[in-house]
Formats: structure tokens, sequence, C-alpha cells
């Protein structure tokens, strides 16, 4: 299980976060008195230093200390950036700092005027650079605590079966085929399938869904999931790499590392910034020189270079995409690409696949028509009695009908199952059978009146006869889930429409559109037709999210502007998709496009307030004012270049406000609509 480790790139962030973390301690330390000794900023304040030789050399040594200790990250950095010949941010923090350290050694050497020694700007702008540095990485480190969480959700311990005996193994042990106790309170070593026993599992890690879900016989479950109230026995068929958790975390982790067209865009705005600085300072060094203010060109010059320090700009947009990355993984939203993301507040037709989407995938007992003077509870026992020796599909609908619905049913014997009539068995002495039209014909009896209606609605309709007489009828379907009426119901108050593709015949597709309000219905649809209903909408000038459960939809996935699998624990034509729904709740999709919506305006909001700060204060701190008596001093420059980035720091943080649980989100929607 050695992948399930931290990867390299949480160590990388989490090693820079204590760097600048302990330079900024340090070079605190070493700042406070730097400013204090420094006999320009006792001159601005107004107050003396003791008349000490050795005094006035303290500023410049502990100036020195910070600029080779402090500076030394951006010196490196800025040796990188010149050599790849992308200049950035670290760049200009170089140049700034060693232009004030330069000149501040040469106004104390008396090589230029003394009024151009800047010991104490030097120190604060080390300082506010390690700080906003330091906040920089430590948001980008606590970004990855997703994996870190995903990666503590294993147990140390496996409890393997082995003949009579339980040995205790590492998860790494663990083989497909190997056969796990998993207790009250204890998580799944690795993904597998429930052999014994029935207990309800916190799936919140993969799903987000804080209601625990009951897993029986038959049913999967996934590494990291916690039985909750009873233990089970599970056979392993997923270890290491092959599990869903892993996947997960690959996909978070891949998110993390991917860019975007808006934070392409930072970088190359930072690019322009240090030109765009590097001419201002250029032109303000010749003007005020042309004017015959060498100490004040020299003064402007460094001070445009401190305001036009890109911190705030390099900050804008990879701390939001990688907050609402983090934020969407811990909801059961999986951002694999940030393209998708950025997109999806675009989009203004949702496709959804129909089975295993907006349908649970599964036959389900939808109605139940009784004869007269018969209770509907009566025919669901009496048939679910005689289905429950069988392992058809239908037959196990019927059967967990009648235990959702808290029906007895009655012990049967002597089962019997013809493919073509049906099954029968004895309930209470009486012979029971179920069964299509086929048992109708052979026992002469008349179909009930509703069954030709189910049947046009694409229904399967299966007559339960006691003795000779028909009993009733149930009607199975494949169910819509509850969850698709809100979904819809949302997207509509957003103003997108809804669309739906299935290969179910069009009188099935018609009824569940009608139910459901969808917009678009194509029906008898083959898999590989899919991406071509996708490339029509396109064709219309639509942008369209699909939303599919399978890899039957990977090319539809693949063709739509944003691909969105639901079901993680599924193949979902994860190649295809930009974004993995890790629950089967189609409301997730109205969650996405809250935090694209959300996201967007976030990025929006620091790209202008970096990009505007840098491009209005920078011909302040060249001096374009000085004609009217104002020119903006370096300190303040310093201070307002350390509050940009902290506002755009802060106001990223807002994202860790959204709620993104679908229900909640849907709710939400429908509420602000009404209101």
């Amino acid at each position: 299980m050695g992948s399930m480790e931290p990867g390299s790139g949480m160590n990388h962030m989490a090693h820079h976060a204590a760097l600048f973390r302990r330079l900024f301690w340090i070079m605190l330390a070493l700042a406070v008195p730097t400013v204090l000794l420094d006999p320009m900023f006792a001159h601005l304040l107004g107050y003396s230093l003791p008349a000490i030789a050795w005094l006035s050399w303290a500023a410049p040594a502990l100036g020195t200390v910070l600029y080779v200790w402090g500076g030394r990250p951006f010196l490196t950095g800025a040796v990188t950036e010149m050599g790849s010949r992308k200049p950035g941010m670290m760049t200009l923090v170089a140049l700034a700092i060693t232009t004030a350290f330069l000149a501040s050694w040469a106004a104390r050497l008396g090589i230029i005027a003394e009024s151009l020694s800047f010991w104490w700007e030097l120190a604060l702008l080390v300082v506010i650079m390690l700080l906003g540095h330091w906040l920089e990485m430590r948001s980008l480190a606590q970004t990855t605590s997703a994996l870190d969480s995903l990666a503590a959700l294993l147990p140390d311990e496996a409890e393997r079966v082995v003949g009579d005996r339980i040995v205790t193994v590492t998860p790494a042990d663990l083989h497909p085929g190997d056969v796990v106790v998993v207790r009250p309170g204890g998580a799944v070593p690795a993904d597998g399938d429930v052999i014994d026993g029935t207990a309800a599992f916190d799936e919140s890690m993969v799903t987000g869904e804080s209601v625990p879900a009951s897993r029986t016989v038959g049913d999967h479950v996934v590494a990291g999931t916690i039985a909750t109230d009873s233990g089970v026995r599970v056979r392993i068929t997923a270890v290491g790499e092959d599990t869903a958790l892993a996947g997960i975390r690959r996909l978070v982790a891949d998110a993390q590392a991917s860019s975007s067209r808006t934070q392409r865009l930072a970088d190359r705005a930072a690019g322009w910034l240090f030109w765009y600085a590097l001419g201002a300072a250029v032109i303000t060094l010749s003007v005020w020189l042309a004017l015959g203010q060498p100490g004040g060109a020299l003064e402007r010059a460094i001070t445009v270079l401190v305001i036009a320090c890109p911190h705030a700009l390099g900050l804008a947009i990879p701390l939001v995409v990688s907050l609402s990355t983090e934020k969407a993984a811990r909801a059961g939203i999986l951002i694999k690409d940030r393209l998708a993301l950025e997109a999806m507040r675009t989009v203004d037709v949702v496709l959804f696949d129909k089975t295993g989407t907006l349908t649970q995938g599964r036959p389900t007992v939808t109605a139940i028509d009784p004869a007269e003077g018969i209770a509907p509870t009566d025919v669901l026992a009496w048939a679910a009695a005689a289905e429950a020796d069988s392992e058809h599909p239908l037959a196990r609908a019927i059967v967990a009908a009648a235990a959702q619905s808290g029906v007895t049913v009655p012990a049967a014997s002597g089962f019997t199952s013809s493919p073509a009539a049906g099954v029968s068995a004895q309930v209470e002495g009486v012979t029971v059978r179920v069964g299509g039209p086929r048992l109708l014909s052979d026992q002469g009896v008349p179909a009930r009146a509703i069954a030709h209606e189910w049947s046009a609605q694409g229904s399967i309709v299966l007559h339960v006869l006691r003795g000779h007489e028909v009993v009733g009828a149930l009607r199975l379907a494949d169910a819509i889930r509850p969850e698709s009426r809100e979904a819809v119901a949302a997207l509509h108050r957003l103003g997108v429409e809804v669309g739906m593709v299935t290969g179910d015949a069009q009188a099935v597709a018609d009824a569940v559109a009608a139910d459901l309000g969808i917009d678009h219905v194509f029906a008898g649809v083959k898999p590989g037709d899919k991406a071509g209903r996708v490339a029509a909408l396109h064709e219309h000038g639509r942008r369209v999210a699909m939303v599919g459960d399978g890899v039957n939809d990977a090319p539809a996935l693949a063709q739509a502007d944003v691909g969105l699998a639901i079901g993680a624990g599924t193949e979902v034509a994860i190649s295809s998709a930009g974004v993995i729904l890790a629950a089967d709740d189609p409301r997730a999709v109205v969650s996405v496009i809250r935090l694209s919506q959300a996201s967007y305006r976030i990025m929006r909001q620091n790209l202008w307030w970096a990009a505007g700060y840098n491009l209005i204060t920078v011909p302040l701190a060249a001096g374009v004012l000085a004609p009217i008596g104002f020119v903006l001093p370096m300190s303040v420059g310093a201070l307002l270049m350390s509050a940009s980035t902290v506002v755009v720091a802060l106001n990223a943080q807002r994202l860790r406000r959204l709620v993104l649980d679908p229900g909640a989100v849907t709710a939400a929607v429908l509420r602000s609509h009404l209101g």
C-alpha cells in the first residue's frame, strides 16, 4: 500500500511552508533592531540614536544578514526564472531587495547621498515578502490535506481469515480472493464484496453522504469505509492502486497538479508585469535624473519595483483552484480537469444518461394493482414467498420490495421455475404463481385492466395467481431516483435545460421525461451514438455537460464541454470525464455548477484586485503626481503590496465556507428562486 503514502508534492509544499515560517520569525527578530537602529528611520520618527560609534554599523550588518539569509529564497528563485527566460515574481523581489541593499551600502560608504539608505525598507521588504510566501505556502499545503485524509482512512492492520484462524496482517499483504473480518467500528482494508453479515457503513469519504448506507451479502464495499454498527466478512476484489480509494486519491492529486486557462493567464500576467515594472523603473529613473534629482530617481525606481511585485497576482488563481479542488473532494466531487470546473458555469444544457443516472439502474416494484377485496401487501407477500428461492433479477426486486415495505413473507415450499411461465410454490397450502403473459395464457385467465397501460409505458408486468385466481399485478420498472426530480427542478431554476439520452424505447423515455419535466429526450440511442446527440446540441450553439455512469458513455463524456461521470465505485470512463461524482446523486451536478460559479467569481475578484492594484500604484510610485506634491513613499508601497497579498489570500478562503452537500445546495437553489 505504498501508493497510499502522502505524495512528494505534499511533502514539498509542507517543507516550503515550514521553511518560510522559520525564516519569517528569524528575520522578524533581526528586522526589529535593524529598523530601530537605522538612522533614516530614527530621523523619520524624530528620535535620536545613542552616540556610539559601532551603532552606525548595526543596521548595515543586520541588513546584510537579512539580504543574504532572508533574501536567499528570492535570489535563488530569480536565478531559476532568468535561467528559463521566464522572469516573474521571484525576479522582481530579488531585483527590489538587491537594489535596496546596494543603494544602502553605497549610502553608508558615502558613495551616494545618505538619504538613499534604505536599511529599514530592506528589512521591512524581506519580512513582508517572507510573510506573504509563508501564507501562500501554508494555504497551498493545507489544500493537500484531502490527500492526507484519504491516506489516513486505511486501517494499519487487517484481519485475514485463514482456515479456522484469523491472522492479523497489513493491508499491503492482502490479495484478491482473501477473506477479511471487518469488526464494528473498523475500516475496510481493501475493496471487496460482503459474503457474510449486514452492517451500516459510513461511506462519506467516497460519497460525501453523512447518512450510513446498509450493506449486506453481495454488496460491494470500498477501502476506507467504516462498519458502524456490526461486523461483516468481506472477500477482497481489489488492493493497492486498484482500489477506489487509490483512484480517488490519484484524481485529487492530478487535479491539484493540473493547470487551467485562468491560472495560465495569471502566469502570463506576472511575466507581463515584470516587463511593465522594469520599463516603468527605467523611465522613472530617466525622468527623475533628467529633472536633476538623482536621489529621488533611485528612490522612485526602487519603490516602483517594490509595488510591482506580483505576490497577489501569483497567489490569486492557484490558491482558489487548490481550495476548490480540496473542498470538492471532501464533498465527493472529484475534479480531474480544472478546465472542466471552469467551463461548468457556462453550461446551458445538462444531458443525463437515463439508466443508472436518473434511474436506479435495476428493476424495482413501482406499483401494485390488487384484485377487489385483496390488500396490496398480501399480493406482495404472496409474490415474494413464491419468488424467494429464485435468483432472477425480477425475483430479487420483488423480495426486496417486500423487505422494504416491512411485509411479513410466509414460508414457501415446492418451488419450481419455468423460463416462459414464471415461478410457482406452495404458500400457506395454496399454489401461488408469478409470471408474465405466458402464465395467463396457460392458466386461461385474463390480465388486469391496467396491464396494457403499464406495458405501453415500457414497464414489466407480472401477475400473481393464488390457485387459479388472479389476485393482483405487479409493475416493475427501472425506478426514478428520488433525487432526480430535485436535480431537474434546480437546474431549471438556474436557467439550465435538461436532456436525457437512453437506449430504451420512446414510450419508456417519454414516461420518465414527463415525470421529471425533461426538455430534450433522445430515445433508442445506441451507446456509440450518444456522442452524436451531444454534437447535435453543439450544432445549435449549446454548451453541454454530459452525465453518465459507465464506459458506454465515454464517447459522449469526451464530446461534451464538460463530462461528469457519476458513481466512483464503478467503471466511469475516468479518462473521458473531467469531473467524477462519487455519489449516485444527480443533484451533485447542481453542486458542481455552484462551485464553478463561486470559484470563477473569486478568481475574477482576485485578478482585478491584484492586477488593478499594480497598474494603479506603479504610476503613483513613479511620481506622476509629484507636480501636485504627492509621491508614494516606499514604506507605504511595501505595506500596500503586503495588504494586497493578504486580501487575495483571505478572499480565496471564502471558498471554505461554501456548502456543497447536494441536498443542501439543491434546496437552497429552489428556495432562492421561490423567494
